[in-house]
């Protein structure tokens, strides 16, 4: 898998250009807040009127990974779907192509805090968990080490154009968002910039994985 080549607490990571993380010796990928059925929900709440695609899309885009990946445990950071009425209101076919996504595999769903009960697809549903050293989780935690998370849905830019994009430090990695309809946090913003050391990267995502002094 093509992407930056980092590591953190021990644990060798690849931050892919398609906003996932890649961790080759786990065969492990994890992606965070792919926010599934968010145009749904805009709908059910009298919000926009969004085009109801972002689903599809989301979803293609991680089983083109699976395939290349051929990734033996798959890690969901939490906000995998944009409340639990909208993971209920999954169309069968949407719902049929994530169950055939995780079978052969080792499935965990983090809890977000717009998901924190039981997605209602089969396999594990943890607040937490921790392998190889690392922890797991949606929201990252000040002082935490070894800790890999998403929740802010983190951007940097470079020449004035925002991405999204990972950041880490010698103790954290934040992921950024995989979902479609997704926005993000610029990592100038206090929260980020307080949780991250001043030394930390920005790895920005599109074309290539690109690795800056995180923006403060």
């Amino acid at each position: 898998m093509n992407g930056y080549s980092f590591s953190l607490c021990g644990a060798d990571l690849v931050a892919l250009p398609q906003r996932a993380l890649w961790w080759p010796d786990q065969s492990l990928l994890c992606v965070s807040d792919l926010h599934l059925g968010k145009s749904e929900r805009a709908a059910r709440r009298g919000g926009p009127s969004l085009p109801p695609y972002e689903t599809t899309d989301t979803l293609a885009r991680l089983e083109t990974l699976l395939m290349e990946s051929e990734a033996q445990t798959v890690i969901c950071l939490g906000d995998s779907f944009d409340d639990p009425a909208a993971a209920a209101a999954l169309p069968d076919k949407e719902k049929a192509r994530i169950e055939q996504m995780m079978q052969g595999r080792r499935w965990i769903w983090i809890e977000g805090n717009h998901d924190p009960l039981p997605t209602g697809f089969s396999r594990d549903h943890l607040a937490e968990i921790t392998l190889g050293g690392l922890s797991f989780c949606h929201i990252a935690r000040p002082g935490a080490v070894g800790e890999i998370s998403g929740h802010y849905h983190p951007k940097a830019g470079l020449r004035g154009i925002q991405r999204p994009a990972f950041l880490v430090d010698q103790n954290r990695l934040i992921l950024p968002a995989f979902g479609t309809y997704t926005g993000g946090l610029r990592s100038s913003g206090p929260v980020l910039s307080a949780l991250m050391h001043p030394k930390a990267l920005a790895i920005l995502t599109g074309a290539q994985a690109l690795p800056m002094p995180m923006p403060r």
